[in-house]
Protein backbone atom coordinates (compact mmCIF):
# COMPACT_ATOMS: atom_id res chain seq x y z
CA UNK A 1 0.00 0.00 0.00
CA UNK A 2 1.29 3.44 -0.92
CA UNK A 3 1.15 6.12 1.76
CA UNK A 4 -0.25 9.52 0.84
CA UNK A 5 1.69 12.57 1.98
CA UNK A 6 0.48 16.17 1.99
CA UNK A 7 3.26 18.72 1.53
CA UNK A 8 2.05 22.14 2.63
CA UNK A 9 3.44 25.67 2.90
CA UNK A 10 1.51 27.37 5.72
CA UNK A 11 1.50 31.07 6.44
CA UNK A 12 3.04 33.86 4.45
CA UNK A 13 6.24 32.11 3.39
CA UNK A 14 6.49 32.38 -0.39
CA UNK A 15 9.63 30.34 -1.02
CA UNK A 16 8.74 26.82 -2.16
CA UNK A 17 11.82 25.37 -3.85
CA UNK A 18 12.62 23.10 -0.89
CA UNK A 19 9.02 21.89 -0.62
CA UNK A 20 9.00 21.02 -4.31
CA UNK A 21 12.30 19.14 -3.98
CA UNK A 22 10.90 17.17 -1.03
CA UNK A 23 7.66 16.43 -2.90
CA UNK A 24 9.64 15.13 -5.90
CA UNK A 25 11.91 12.99 -3.69
CA UNK A 26 8.87 11.46 -1.98
CA UNK A 27 7.19 10.73 -5.33
CA UNK A 28 10.40 9.17 -6.61
CA UNK A 29 10.46 7.01 -3.46
CA UNK A 30 6.98 5.68 -4.26
CA UNK A 31 4.74 7.86 -2.11
CA UNK A 32 1.61 9.56 -3.40
CA UNK A 33 2.15 13.27 -2.83
CA UNK A 34 -0.37 16.10 -2.69
CA UNK A 35 1.28 19.54 -2.83
CA UNK A 36 -0.79 22.54 -1.73
CA UNK A 37 1.34 25.36 -3.04
CA UNK A 38 2.35 28.44 -1.06
CA UNK A 39 0.56 30.62 1.48
CA UNK A 40 -1.93 28.08 2.79
CA UNK A 41 -4.23 28.70 5.74
CA UNK A 42 -4.07 26.17 8.56
CA UNK A 43 -7.79 25.42 8.14
CA UNK A 44 -7.25 24.64 4.45
CA UNK A 45 -4.30 22.34 5.21
CA UNK A 46 -6.41 20.42 7.73
CA UNK A 47 -9.34 20.20 5.31
CA UNK A 48 -7.16 18.96 2.44
CA UNK A 49 -5.44 16.41 4.70
CA UNK A 50 -8.81 14.95 5.72
CA UNK A 51 -10.28 15.04 2.20
CA UNK A 52 -7.22 13.43 0.63
CA UNK A 53 -6.97 10.77 3.39
CA UNK A 54 -3.26 11.34 3.92
CA UNK A 55 -1.07 9.51 6.43
CA UNK A 56 1.31 12.43 6.93
CA UNK A 57 1.17 16.21 6.66
CA UNK A 58 4.59 17.67 5.89
CA UNK A 59 4.88 21.35 6.72
CA UNK A 60 7.61 23.34 5.01
CA UNK A 61 8.26 26.50 7.02
CA UNK A 62 10.99 29.06 6.48
CA UNK A 63 9.28 32.07 8.05
CA UNK A 64 10.21 31.49 11.69
CA UNK A 65 6.61 30.76 12.69
CA UNK A 66 7.21 27.00 12.81
CA UNK A 67 6.11 26.43 16.42
CA UNK A 68 2.85 28.37 16.16
CA UNK A 69 1.94 26.96 12.75
CA UNK A 70 2.77 23.38 13.71
CA UNK A 71 0.74 23.67 16.92
CA UNK A 72 -2.26 25.03 14.99
CA UNK A 73 -2.12 22.25 12.37
CA UNK A 74 -1.83 19.53 15.03
CA UNK A 75 -4.72 21.04 16.99
CA UNK A 76 -6.77 21.44 13.80
CA UNK A 77 -6.30 17.80 12.85
CA UNK A 78 -7.29 16.68 16.35
CA UNK A 79 -10.40 18.89 16.22
CA UNK A 80 -11.31 17.30 12.87
CA UNK A 81 -11.02 13.80 14.39
CA UNK A 82 -7.89 13.28 12.31
CA UNK A 83 -5.34 13.22 15.11
CA UNK A 84 -3.97 9.97 13.69
CA UNK A 85 -2.42 11.92 10.81
CA UNK A 86 1.26 12.48 11.60
CA UNK A 87 2.59 16.02 11.21
CA UNK A 88 6.23 16.49 10.25
CA UNK A 89 8.03 19.80 9.92
CA UNK A 90 10.92 20.87 7.75
CA UNK A 91 12.66 24.10 6.92
CA UNK A 92 14.59 26.75 8.79
CA UNK A 93 14.34 25.17 12.24
CA UNK A 94 16.87 26.10 14.93
CA UNK A 95 18.13 22.98 16.72
CA UNK A 96 16.82 24.37 20.01
CA UNK A 97 13.28 24.42 18.62
CA UNK A 98 13.23 20.73 17.67
CA UNK A 99 12.11 19.59 21.17
CA UNK A 100 9.45 22.34 21.23
CA UNK A 101 8.04 21.10 17.91
CA UNK A 102 8.00 17.51 19.15
CA UNK A 103 6.22 18.68 22.32
CA UNK A 104 3.72 20.53 20.11
CA UNK A 105 2.82 17.24 18.44
CA UNK A 106 5.18 16.96 15.49
CA UNK A 107 6.10 13.34 14.76
CA UNK A 108 9.45 14.35 13.25
CA UNK A 109 11.47 17.48 12.47
CA UNK A 110 13.79 17.93 9.48
CA UNK A 111 15.87 21.12 9.63
CA UNK A 112 17.29 22.61 6.44
CA UNK A 113 20.02 20.43 4.92
CA UNK A 114 18.55 17.14 6.17
CA UNK A 115 19.56 14.62 3.47
CA UNK A 116 16.62 13.51 1.34
CA UNK A 117 17.39 9.83 1.93
CA UNK A 118 17.09 10.40 5.70
CA UNK A 119 13.75 12.16 5.18
CA UNK A 120 12.44 9.31 3.02
CA UNK A 121 13.63 6.66 5.48
CA UNK A 122 12.00 8.41 8.43
CA UNK A 123 8.70 8.84 6.58
CA UNK A 124 8.76 5.16 5.64
CA UNK A 125 9.15 4.36 9.35
CA UNK A 126 6.23 6.64 10.25
CA UNK A 127 3.95 5.19 7.59
CA UNK A 128 5.06 1.57 7.90
CA UNK A 129 5.88 1.40 4.21
CA UNK A 130 8.91 -0.14 2.54
CA UNK A 131 10.87 0.76 -0.55
CA UNK A 132 8.92 0.67 -3.82
CA UNK A 133 9.78 -2.38 -5.83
Amino acid sequence: MTARILVAKPGLDGHDRGAKIVARALRDAGFEVVYTGIRQKVEDIVSIAVQEDVAVVGLSILSGAHIALTTKVVEGLRAADAGDIDVIVGGTIPQGDVPKLLDAGAAAVFPTSTPLDVLVTEIRKLTGTSEAS
